[in-house]
């Protein structure tokens, strides 16, 4: 592949899930990559030697300060001189019901989820600024679309949150010829993406069913995920390159992958249109009377 078509891209998380995988899609496609965790040896273990030639690991914790991030993504800029794509992977799941968690298992959430998002994702701006030039991925989640499934209701709102910042992104970034791309995955067979225990901050026996009921849901689906997150990430690799399955495609501010979350955000969608088609004779007829105009 030659230079001028190779693209250089900074991966956060990717010593499991999707990361991993989209690692090695990457390098398969001939571009070169930069492949973040907070466990460097882990990630050495992960990927031999023989790949990195075109592959260099760094340490990175998102949910660092803003600070730390910019040297991290300093550091990433010296490996080749440039970042064309940027994919914000790096997240986990808390699993709390609403009251026992409280704020301070939405702020720990929102560190990582959210607050290291905007950290990477604007350490890295004024470069793509500068070129004119540059790709923001954001890997949301379908359950934004799904935060009546408790006990993932903080992680529900920490992905529809990084999905509004990736909208406003899109159109604040427009004009520097950056572009972004949101992804919204449904259930995909990724390691350890359930193993979080609840969090329990103010114990309430009142929702000792319900949550350990969610608990368990959530432990049946574990390992019988039916979408591959080898071919999922393979799909994003040809949506960024415009090659593959998105040649000849318009680029998509959003990519929601997999038949269940297809299902999911249609179905919220018809409910939320529902709702609006219900109430709209009495919800917008609300305007101060012509006489007062």
């Amino acid at each position: 592949m030659g230079a001028l078509h190779q693209k250089i891209w900074l991966i956060t998380g990717t010593s499991s899930g999707f990361g991993k995988r989209l690692v090695a899609s990457v390098l398969a496609r001939g571009d070169c990559v930069i492949a973040t965790a907070r466990n460097l040896e882990k990630l050495r273990a992960i990927f031999p030697a023989a790949e990195r030639s075109r592959l260099r690991l760094m340490q990175l914790d998102v949910s660092d300060s803003a600070e730390t991030v910019q040297q991290r993504v300093k550091d990433a800029l010296s490996c080749w001189g440039r970042i064309d794509v940027v994919v914000n992977n790096a997240g986990y799941g808390v699993k709390a019901v609403l009251e026992e968690g409280g704020s301070l298992a939405a702020l720990t959430q929102f560190q990582t989820n959210v607050f290291g998002v905007l950290n990477v994702t604007n350490a890295v701006l004024p470069h793509m600024r500068e070129r004119r030039s540059g790709t923001v991925v954001i890997i949301g989640s379908r359950s934004a679309w799904r935060p009546e499934v408790s006990p993932a209701g903080f992680y529900a709102a920490s992905k529809a949150a990084v999905h509004a910042i990736g909208e406003t992104y899109a159109a604040e970034l427009k004009p520097f010829g950056v572009r972004v791309l949101i992804v919204a995955p449904g259930a995909f067979r990724t390691e350890g993406v359930h193993a979080y225990p609840a969090t329990i901050h103010t114990h309430v026996p009142a929702y000792d069913a319900a949550r350990n009921a969610g608990m368990a849901r959530f432990a049946a689906v574990a390992g019988n995920e039916r979408g591959d997150p080898a071919r999922a990430m393979d799909l994003l690799v040809d949506v960024v390159k415009g090659e593959g399955r998105a040649a000849g495609r318009e680029w998509p501010l959003w990519l929601v992958l997999g038949r269940d979350a297809y299902t999911d955000v249609r179905a919220k969608v018809g409910r939320l249109l529902k709702t609006m088609d219900a109430w709209e004779d009495v919800a917008t007829d609300l305007e101060f009377p012509e006489s007062a105009l």
